[in-house]
């Protein structure tokens, strides 16, 4: 169990998360959503140990990073560094000993290409899959349906159901909602970094609706469309 109590986190003078209170078990799949600026990416930083916070995020492991997966919206790779390498390095850094990447090569990347060359889409399918690779107990998903294929979007929801069944927490965000709905236990709805409720499945479609509601109010009646 991941326990997050009284998380904030300032930029600046700017509050980017107040107060944040969650868990996350073993075993389940959380959505995180909310509109642009809502605080998702931030608190995956947090979470993953890459920015600082106040208040506390426990867990069972003496050192959380090392045992979670994070993938970025954006995956970044240094120069002139082959998908192939790019992967070796990943489990080395986890003392994982194996080069066996072609076997395990779901998404059909060509391995042997500078990943920077990659589309955005290979980019993050090359990311997600040196996550795979470190063996992590905790993935954080930033946006992993954004910029891929349809193919790749049944892939990667096979993937998330897998490690639900392996016994895994994934936390995922998503600008697409039916996505979520289909691989979610639960979905924690964030705005201007507030947690403002907590949804469980039989109560999706209510969220949805009230997003909707939210973001389009009387905007889409003021747009002509002839």
């Amino acid at each position: 169990m991941i326990v997050l109590k009284n998380v904030s986190k300032y930029y600046g003078r700017k509050l980017a998360l107040e107060k944040i209170d969650l868990s996350f078990a073993a075993g389940r799949v959380y959505g995180i959503v909310g509109e642009n600026g809502a605080g998702k990416t931030t608190l995956f930083k947090c979470i993953a140990g890459l920015e600082s916070h106040q208040g506390a995020i426990s867990s069972p492991y003496e050192v959380l990073k090392n045992h979670l997966g994070y993938l970025e919206t954006n995956p970044i790779f240094m120069s002139y560094m082959t998908g192939w390498e790019y992967l070796k390095l990943m489990c080395a850094a986890r003392k994982i000993d194996t080069e066996d990447f072609e076997e395990q090569n779901t998404f059909g990347l060509p391995l042997q290409q500078y990943a920077e060359s990659y589309s955005t889409g290979m980019k993050k399918k090359l990311a997600l899959m040196g996550l795979l690779l470190r063996k992590n107990d905790i993935f954080i998903l930033d946006e992993p349906f954004n910029g891929v294929d349809i193919q790749s979007n049944m892939i990667i929801t096979e993937i998330i159901e897998e490690l639900k069944s392996l016994n895994k927490t994934v936390l995922i965000s998503s600008h697409i909602f039916s996505t979520l709905r289909e691989s979610c236990d639960e979905m924690v709805l964030l705005s201007k970094g507030k947690v403002q409720e907590i949804v469980h499945r039989p109560d999706y479609q209510a969220l949805e609706s009230r997003m909707k509601a939210n973001v389009f109010g009387e905007g889409l009646k003021r747009i002509r469309i002839e």
